[in-house]
């Protein structure tokens, strides 16, 4: 017990130490992720019993080898050495030791061995999906995080100035410049404020936490990120989707595990096939006894193990003749089970081309909004200024101060969402062709 006290507590403590070591980049997030996340940790697992499954069908050329050894009692009326029956007690001692070697089994050894390395190949490059997999996922909650730090600093900010536009309305109230009612509508705006600050601080922490439980990190405490310099999206030159796709399908390991179940599919019609030819196998061994009778002498051990030595050897052919069609039945099995994988590769294709154009046309989408945000942002901070500047020379009340404030800081927020998802976007296209995804 405590054994397993004190090993919890160096993984709370590791975990601890992990998540304070410094701002975290996307590179360290992924790679860490890589190393330790459970869903590839399994995949892992598998390509490992994928290469035992491999060295099995290989092993299986090798004779197989056994000994055996067995005493029995007799009591009673029993057969004698000289070929009699008599009321006695006997006992029987024999060894063998026997091998058997197979030489053709309708290739079904040769087709195992290749299934195998086929097995093997899948089971690699389903790892790399998985792999691929936890890198995009790690990506999007990286963005998340950034989004939701933005609109925490942007909360953060109307909570600041709403309470100091709150001391400046009841200075105003003590010189009789302003009622009390417009004191309270600010009150009421400021707790408005600090809500949705709240919130959003709420939605920062579910957005780390989630980061940190794809990194098998133990708690969140101490997690911060790296905030990439971010230039002009906008201005990136996008590639078509049919472009991005010829250079997909030929390196993403969906695309690849796909075309390894048509070849494993191709494969196990010849296995099945093979149920059509006969086999043949060597077998030989060797073997002795002992043998005993109360009524009767008999030799020593050595003596009888001696005399009673003997070798085999023998050939055994199997031919089938009919088996019901059950061969023929496999036979057909695995040719649907061919044109399904068939139909299977091209639905992968057309998945991966479907991505491929949702992710492009988000990208269009996310550079387009980028752009319209950023001068509505710009075009709401002019507005904000000069009701400002209004406000304070008795021009604009107060409601509408606090509307073009909060329609500036609304509109930043928007820009500010837009500028990581074209971030995010145009790099989920590059990370389609083959480049890391990182930024």
């Amino acid at each position: 017990m405590k054994r397993l006290t004190l090993t919890a507590a160096l993984l709370l403590s590791c975990g601890a130490a992990f998540a304070q070591q410094g701002p975290w980049s996307l590179s360290d997030c992924i790679n860490y992720a890589l190393d330790h996340n459970i869903t590839v940790q399994q995949s892992k697992l598998t390509v490992e019993q994928r290469e035992v499954e491999l060295n099995t069908a290989q092993m299986s050329r090798l004779p197989s080898v056994s000994a055996s050894a067995s005493e029995n009692l007799s009591f009673g009326r029993g057969l004698t050495a000289d070929n009699t029956y008599s009321n006695s007690n006997t006992t029987s001692t024999s060894f063998s030791l026997g091998s058997s070697v197979p030489i053709f089994q309708g290739f079904d050894i040769t087709n195992s061995i290749k299934l195998g390395k086929l097995n093997l190949e899948a089971a690699t490059v389903d790892l790399e999906k998985a792999r691929d997999d936890i890198r995009v996922a790690v990506a999007q909650a990286y963005v998340q995080i950034l989004y939701d730090q933005e609109l925490l600093r942007v909360a953060k900010e109307q909570t600041q100035h709403d309470a100091e536009l709150l001391e400046q309305v009841r200075e105003r109230l003590a010189a009789g410049k302003v009622s009390e009612a417009e004191v309270s509508a600010q009150q009421a705006t400021l707790a408005q404020s600090r809500q949705s600050e709240i919130q959003a601080a709420g939605n920062l922490d579910i957005a780390v936490l989630e980061l940190t439980q794809l990194l098998e990190l133990q708690s969140p405490e101490g997690f911060s990120i790296v905030i990439p310099e971010v230039g002009n999206v906008d201005q990136v030159l996008l590639m078509r989707p049919e472009a991005i796709f010829a250079d997909a399908v030929e390196i993403k390991p969906a695309v690849e595990s796909a075309k390894l179940g048509v070849d494993y599919a191709k494969l196990n019609i010849d296995r099945a096939k093979g149920g059509y030819l006969p086999s043949l196998s060597l077998s030989g061994g060797l073997g002795t006894n002992y043998y005993t009778n109360s009524k009767m002498p008999s030799a020593t051990f050595g003596e009888q193990l001696k005399n009673n030595f003997s070798q085999y050897v023998g050939l055994s052919l199997n031919v089938p003749i009919f088996q019901r069609f059950s061969v023929k039945n496999q036979v057909r099995n695995a040719e649907i089970n061919y044109r399904g994988q068939q139909l299977n590769l091209e639905n992968v294709k057309k998945s991966l081309y479907k991505e491929i154009q949702q992710a492009y046309y988000n990208a269009v989408n996310a550079q387009a909004r980028y752009t319209g945000s950023r001068e509505s942002a710009e075009s709401a901070k002019l507005h904000y200024e000069l009701t400002e500047e209004k406000y304070k020379v008795g021009k604009a009340g107060i409601a509408d101060y606090n509307d073009a404030r909060n329609n500036w800081l609304r509109a930043e927020s928007e820009h500010i969402q837009a500028r990581y998802q074209c971030l995010y976007q145009t790099k989920l296209l590059d990370f389609y062709r083959g480049q890391e995804l990182n930024f």
